[in-house]
């Protein structure tokens, strides 16, 4: 994998993760062998440890579900072992995710595959806005400042604008698109990033209760521990 030149820094790209062959066998397994919630929207389905949307955190209610044989072949080989949780997402057209950050106590760092149809994903922090085209069979990876100090989501619209700023702009419609994100847990479950604002080991430690965590709280207690401006990072640099 290779990092993008763009911002946010720590974005790993892989182009043609899998074949166009290999990526067509796994959607009609997504599509005829697998049993989905039938509600609608964006749905999802959970392998190893169960993903809490609510928490951005691991649901431990919910036992460990083992890898299924067509998601062995999946799991990036470029870390030391396998992921601890996978999710595997469809997104009819239209369809999006809000901005977040994973919480950054519980997770590592953050792999995601896209299949069927592109679509855009948008990265924010503060002011800045930077779109990444998840093409079909590309492997992405969040590190460093694009995993800890960026939101990350989806627009809900039914098309795209691509290259945007560039004189070749075009709108895209969306189609159907499946993603699986591997997440891998945190050794210790504790994060040193010290971000008041995204990060919920120092939002913890600065005594900022979850269900409470408003901007104003969180602009208190950063102003409380002598971090300053809640819009710059350790090394003063915007986030």
């Amino acid at each position: 994998m290779q990092e993008l030149p763009i911002q946010p820094r720590g974005l790993l790209w892989q182009t043609d993760f899998i074949t166009p062959a290999h990526e067509a066998t796994l959607l009609q397994i997504f599509r005829h062998d697998l049993q989905w919630p039938t509600r609608p929207g964006r749905i999802s389905l959970h392998y190893g440890y169960t993903f809490d949307y609510k928490t951005f955190n691991i649901d431990p209610a919910i036992p460990y579900r083992p890898f299924p044989d067509w998601l062995i072949p999946l799991l990036p080989a470029r870390e030391p072992r396998a992921p601890d949780q996978v999710c595997l997402q469809y997104y009819p057209p239209g369809a999006g995710i809000p901005p977040h950050v994973d919480a950054h106590g519980p997770y590592d760092q953050l792999y995601a595959l896209s299949l069927g149809a592109p679509v855009m994903m948008e990265f924010r922090r503060g002011d800045e806005r930077v779109e990444v085209d998840c093409e079909p069979r590309s492997l992405m990876c969040m590190s460093g400042d694009a995993r800890l100090f960026w939101t990350h989501g989806i627009k809900k619209r039914k098309t795209d604008v691509v290259d945007a700023e560039g004189e070749g702009a075009k709108v895209r419609v969306r189609g159907e698109r499946w993603s699986i994100t591997y997440r891998w847990l945190r050794e210790g479950g504790e994060c040193e990033c010290g971000d008041l604002r995204l990060c919920d080991t120092a939002q913890r430690r600065a005594g900022v209760e979850k269900e409470k965590r408003s901007v104003v709280a969180l602009r208190e207690a950063a102003a409380a521990a002598g971090g300053g401006d809640e819009s710059k990072g350790k090394d003063g640099g915007e986030r």
